[in-house]
């Protein structure tokens, strides 16, 4: 970048104070600008362009610091994305929502990616006033790849799980049950996975559906960088990813650990080993006969009574009641036994 370039830019910076724009918002600018040769008052020119369209401080902020590249669109194609919010009915007000919570949206082409998926949508059967209210609602749906609803739909179809976890699945719609498996399909792609591997995952395991995107990826970067194990596992042993953390994985790996460190397991305990037992099998093999594990694993700790099925005495509910013999019981029991005999 030479010096002249430079000091316009130095000069052109100072005059950011009264946009409301971030830091990080600046950067972003300054990055693209010298990528690009983008001069400073072309910028605010394209500031004040976009203020006229409607782009608040909050959003227009929002937008730099996630899609820069808007300072470089021309003002046809940003009308062209405001019209087809528009024309599905979204109030200025909904259109707002739509660019400062997914302002990538911006750099979609309306008539090969937005329409065409508008189309899907309808195809599957959902109405346009559910289609507008989820768009609004989140608008990472517009995120959603040609055929990609499609198929995740196809997947909840298949599902095979208790009937609450299915409720749960279903229980904002099935529009938006298909978005969440794309959020999850996203995460586990993220972490290393083809698209094949993470729908096998949400198939058997579909308990990740309902489990925040956080969650997964917590316990994905404990299972790759603490327990040195490949993401590619995970195909296999889907369970780990609905075991709870705190409760189930974390404990078992600092038993698991603690007694490899001493030498008391002569075999690896691999991944399949470490979550498919139940948390009394795992107790009874690695907790129980080494006193010193049970704080750590806190499941069945000193102190702790384990509890059994049913309540103490609720055995005496089962036992079937007894009644007195009469003499006329007697006679026929014996008539009955007499021929047998």
């Amino acid at each position: 970048m030479d010096s002249n370039f430079l000091k316009k830019w130095q000069i052109g910076i100072s005059k950011f104070g009264n946009l409301g724009i971030s830091p990080v918002g600046i950067c972003n600018v300054l990055a693209l600008s010298r990528r690009f040769r983008i001069d400073p008052d072309l910028f605010l020119n394209r500031v004040g362009v976009l203020k006229d369209l409607g782009f608040n401080g909050g959003v227009l902020t929002r937008v730099l610091e996630r899609f820069p590249r808007i300072i470089m669109m021309k003002e046809d194609d940003l009308c062209e994305k405001i019209g087809f919010l528009e024309g599905i009915g979204i109030s200025r007000y909904g259109i707002e929502r739509v660019f400062h919570l997914f302002p990538e949206v911006l750099g979609f082409d309306v008539e090969n990616r937005l329409k065409p998926l508008l189309d899907e949508f309808l195809e599957l059967g959902f109405s346009e006033n559910m289609i507008r209210d989820e768009i609004i609602k989140d608008s990472r749906v517009l995120s959603m790849e040609l055929g990609e609803m499609s198929r995740c739909l196809g997947l909840l179809s298949t599902l095979k799980c208790r009937v609450p976890i299915k409720d749960k699945i279903f229980s904002e719609g099935e529009f938006r049950a298909g978005f969440e498996v794309k959020l999850r399909v996203d995460c586990l792609c993220k972490q290393g996975l083809i698209h094949r591997e993470a729908f096998k995952i949400l198939w058997k395991e579909p308990r990740l559906i309902l489990y925040e995107v956080e969650e997964i990826e917590k316990k994905i970067d404990f299972l790759v960088k603490t327990m040195n194990y490949k993401v590619g596992c995970l195909v296999e042993v889907p369970e780990y990813l609905g075991a709870n953390f705190d409760k189930q994985i974390l404990p078992r790996y600092n038993v698991v650990e603690y007694l490899r460190s001493q030498g008391a397991l002569e075999f690896d305990v691999g991944l399949k080993s470490l979550i498919k037992p139940s948390r009394l099998r795992f107790y009874n093999l690695y907790v129980k006969p080494y006193p010193e594990c049970e704080k750590m694993f806190g499941r069945f700790a000193e102190g702790a009574a384990i509890q059994g099925r049913h309540p103490v005495g609720m055995w005496k509910l089962f036992k079937p009641q007894k009644y007195a013999e009469s003499k006329e019981d007697v006679t026929n029991m014996e008539s009955f036994m007499e021929p047998l005999v």
